[in-house]
């Protein structure tokens, strides 16, 4: 299994966790900002009130105290109390807890945490300690206020952000997925270089290594094609002499038995070599990348058949076969060589696995605005498992059929090039019928 690492997820990965950890950090200072000068405007209004009251306090004495704890509108409690320089109380509540210096603490007071101003009073002959303690109820409020405001602003700013970059991200691999999107959309014989127009800088190094390897492979492609076509073309003048030499060989000892025997062999031989041959230059046609459409044009495939078949009577008659055709107007673009060469293959294919008495019929028509072609006979059928294998090359049937195993390769390779689909059905009396549909 391979081990694939995503660019889309490292660069989220990268962008996102520092984001949010930088964010994170601006909450927290931004909470710090809010909230300190919210803590120090209540100390602020707090020592007032101590100051204040100790400014009375000179005038008037311990009087001005009251004894219990005095509620104002927003809920909140004060308490006053005076204390002397060793901490004993001199007027207020009693369960205040006496400090002994001036400033800002933190106490509890029935249960409940509190925030205690201290003053200095002078007295006669000592200083005393006034204090004013107060609950923490609105800060506690003011506090949870910033802490929802500041919670409700971060998972909106985290939000965009991760949205903000997962679209940056999206957007800046869009040329990785175009670039694919194009391969995806390239036939398996498409080996012209890829269009580097639009493409960023960061991907031309790639674009070029990859035009760079197709062609090399396009001219590896084109090595093949030109050595087998010259094979091809090299072997039909031998092999037509050979032949010829051979039949002059039979008919000069047509006497003697065992000579015309051993030169039927070689006949045999010879015929096969050469159907090969013409397989391999069908091939060769038939190559995706050697393909030009301008090849294509009008032509009718009823007369292409009734001419492409008359070369297989004679075959069809030595082993007792009955080879016949339905043929009605059939008009489409096509290249004639090449669907010479499907028919040719198509009805060779049939004769070579219809019994001796059998059959074999040959059609063609209209069907839905489009054309067809039929071959229909009565061998043995095709097994429906291997009717999308059999049109690989150097697939047969069986080992003891007789061919190479290009014939019905030629034909779907063909019948791509005109865009047409290629099928085996059973015979409606055993056997099989390949169609061909044309657009």
């Amino acid at each position: 299994m391979r081990n694939l690492s995503s660019i889309r997820v490292r660069l989220l990965k990268w962008l996102v966790g520092p984001i949010l950890v930088v964010n994170l950090g601006a909450a927290g200072l931004t909470y710090l900002l809010a909230w300190t000068p919210a803590q120090l405007a209540f100390d602020d209004g707090l020592r007032t009130a101590a100051s204040s009251l100790a400014a009375r306090m000179r005038g008037s004495g311990p009087a001005a105290l009251g004894a219990g704890a005095i509620e104002d509108t927003t809920g909140e409690a004060t308490w006053t109390a005076l204390h002397g320089p060793d901490g004993r109380l001199l007027a207020g509540t009693g369960a205040l807890p006496a400090f002994a210096r001036a400033g800002m603490h933190d106490a509890i007071l029935h249960g409940e945490p509190v925030r205690v101003a201290v003053a200095e009073v002078a007295g006669a002959d000592d200083m005393r300690y006034v204090s004013v303690a107060r609950t923490v109820r609105a800060r506690q409020q003011v506090r949870a206020a910033i802490v929802r405001s500041l919670v409700l602003l971060e998972v909106v700013f985290s939000l965009a952000l991760v949205g903000l970059v997962w679209f940056s991200v999206g957007n800046g691999l869009a040329p990785l997925a175009r670039l694919r999107a194009r391969l995806d959309a390239r036939g398996s014989g498409d080996l012209a270089p890829l269009d580097d127009a639009g493409m960023p800088r960061e991907l031309a190094p790639v674009v070029d290594a990859f035009n760079a390897l197709l062609g090399r492979i396009a001219a590896g492609a084109r090595a093949q094609d030109e050595f087998r076509a010259n094979v091809a073309h090299q072997l039909r003048t031998p092999l037509a002499g050979l032949r010829l030499q051979l039949e002059w060989l039979a008919a000069r000892h047509a006497g003697d038995l065992e000579t015309r025997r051993s030169v039927e062999l070689m006949l045999g031989a010879n015929e096969r070599m050469i159907r090969q041959t013409n397989q391999l230059l069908s091939l060769e046609r038939a190559e995706p990348n050697r393909f030009d459409r301008l090849r294509l044009a009008p032509l009718d495939l009823a007369s292409l058949v009734a001419d492409t078949i008359q070369s297989f009577v004679e075959q069809a008659a030595a082993r007792d076969i009955d080879l016949g055709f339905e043929l009605e107007p059939a008009p489409l673009q096509g290249d004639r060589f090449l669907l010479r060469d499907l028919v040719d293959n198509l009805v060779d294919n049939a004769l070579r696995y219809t019994p001796p008495g059998g059959r074999v019929t040959v059609s063609c028509g209209t069907n839905g605005g489009g054309t067809v072609l039929r071959v229909e006979d009565n061998g043995p059928g095709v097994p429906a498992a291997m009717r999308e294998g059999v049109f690989e090359r150097f697939v047969r049937l069986d080992e003891s059929s007789v061919g190479s195993g290009l014939g019905l390769a030629i034909v779907r390779d063909i019948a791509n090039l005109h865009g047409a689909g290629v099928r085996i059905t059973d015979a409606t009396q055993g056997g099989a019928v390949f169609t061909v549909a044309f657009p």
